[in-house]
């Protein structure tokens, strides 16, 4: 998948996309405890589920980057864990000719929601093979998800330089 460079000229004016391509995705971590079995496959079967979701983002070289998006997920029956899993799905991505306002949405939402049908596909094959009955995450809204981290790190800012001008 390879989006190339385009530029457009209209009334004057030129703009020009950046180009993006998948280099790879692969599998970086995968754990799964069943720490209450044998006894949780004789319970009955209505669980609490927790989701996790952490993304991160760094540069490989040049234009190249390796996003990981990370999902925690714990299955608790009453107060025990019925099993938890954790994975790390990574991605290798060739990033270039985007404005540096443009990377963070790029790195954050776009590369994640990439990534996300791949680590859902894992977590289901591996709690299924764990015995359970299979599990479907639901989509996640990567860019709402962005949008929030953004405004609690610019209220962080705003509160720290909220404190910084209050000792000087």
């Amino acid at each position: 998948m390879n989006d190339e460079t385009e530029t457009e000229t209209q009334a004057g004016q030129e703009t020009v996309q950046g180009e993006f391509s998948i280099q790879k995705i692969y599998l970086k971590d995968l754990s799964f405890e069943n720490p209450a079995s044998p006894a949780v496959f004789r319970s009955e079967w209505k669980p609490e589920i927790n989701l996790e979701i952490n993304n991160e983002a760094s540069r490989i070289e040049g234009d190249l980057f390796e996003v990981i998006l990370t999902l925690t997920l714990t299955a608790k029956l009453e107060d025990k864990t019925a099993y938890l899993v954790e994975t790390k799905t990574a991605g290798i991505f060739g990033v270039k000719g985007f404005a540096n306002e443009q990377m963070g949405p790029m790195l954050g939402s776009f590369c994640p929601n990439i990534l996300f049908p791949y680590a859902r596909e894992t977590v289901s094959d591996v709690v299924t093979r764990g015995g359970f009955p299979q599990l479907l995450l639901t989509p996640v809204n990567f860019d709402a998800l962005y949008a929030q981290h953004m405004q609690k790190a610019q209220a962080e800012q705003g509160t720290e330089q909220g404190a910084e001008d209050a000792v000087h």
